[in-house]
């Protein structure tokens, strides 16, 4: 058993429902104070079991045989999940009276990058729970089953969804569009085109994103929040941040966000999930005289 901490407070009753929304069968469970999914990691497969320990601070994380030999990558991987490396006393105080209700509030990460771009592709357009089905029906046709843990199942990897065929593909639910997107980002994966780790230069890194097929602006900076796990991402034209902001314009929302430079993906998460916010009157910034 290994054991990874984290700097309270940290809100693991959002965290985890957060994640139990978009659970994929087959691939993970999501408990009240625990997440256990599959992995697979340099060839090596197994499951991991992670506890919350809310009086230690601290995560207690099994590893299966299987994945003994590359524990230090698994835990990284659920570092970033759990975004345990976060320093909340500094966000709440970049964030000001925006994070002072939820000072536990963290980003969600992912485990694997391409994983993650998979999973935001089925999401488009459709609800949470939508997307979680569908994600699993496609890896349970195109994931490794485990043999040491019946039912489940190890998320596609790149060489497995670049072999697939879009009408297979199309036939899981999915229009053959969003198919033929799912073997473009596998085939880029392979390839190296589709990075791996957040770039230096996350804006730029955004705008590659989008010289893919089916990845829009919203696809790719929901990419980067999540996948790259980047700190300064913001959403002006999401359906709900717009909602949150009436009568702006998305280029005015973003100028509005400016002043949550270089947390405004905390300040996204604490908009997302504040019902009621409502921005300041800022005549600079809204034309309001």
């Amino acid at each position: 058993m290994f054991t990874l901490s984290w700097q309270p407070p940290y809100d693991w009753p959002w965290m985890l429902g957060f994640l139990a929304a978009r659970a994929v069968e087959g691939v993970e469970i999501v408990g009240e104070l625990s997440y256990v999914r599959s992995l697979s990691v340099e060839g090596h497969c197994g499951l991991v079991r992670v506890v919350a320990d809310l009086q230690a601070n601290a995560l207690q994380v099994t590893l299966s045989q299987g994945l003994q030999p590359v524990s230090s990558v698994c835990l990284e991987k659920i570092t970033r999940l759990f975004d345990l490396n976060c320093c909340p006393q500094q966000i709440t105080s970049a964030l000001g009276s925006l994070g002072a209700a939820r000072p536990g509030l963290r980003l969600p990460g992912c485990v694997d990058v391409f994983e993650q771009g998979v999973r935001a592709i089925l999401g488009q357009l459709v609800s949470v729970a939508m997307a979680a089905k569908l994600t699993a029906k496609v890896a349970l046709a195109y994931g490794d089953m485990l043999e040491d843990a019946p039912g489940y199942v190890c998320f596609p990897t790149p060489e497995a969804l670049a072999k697939a065929e879009p009408l297979h593909l199309k036939a899981l639910g999915m229009p053959l569009k969003r198919a033929e997107a799912l073997i473009y980002l596998a085939r880029a994966t392979l390839e190296g085109t589709l990075l791996t780790a957040a770039p230096d230069d996350i804006e730029q890194g955004v705008k590659q994103l989008q010289t893919f097929p089916g990845i829009g602006r919203w696809t790719a900076n929901y990419f980067a929040l999540r996948g790259w796990q980047a700190k300064d991402v913001f959403l002006p034209d999401d359906y709900l941040i717009k909602q949150r902001f009436p009568g702006m314009t998305p280029a005015q929302i973003r100028r509005y966000a400016e002043r949550w430079i270089p947390w405004r993906s905390y300040a996204l998460l604490h908009i997302w999930y504040t019902d009621g916010w409502q921005p300041s009157v800022d005549s600079e910034i809204t034309g309001i005289q």
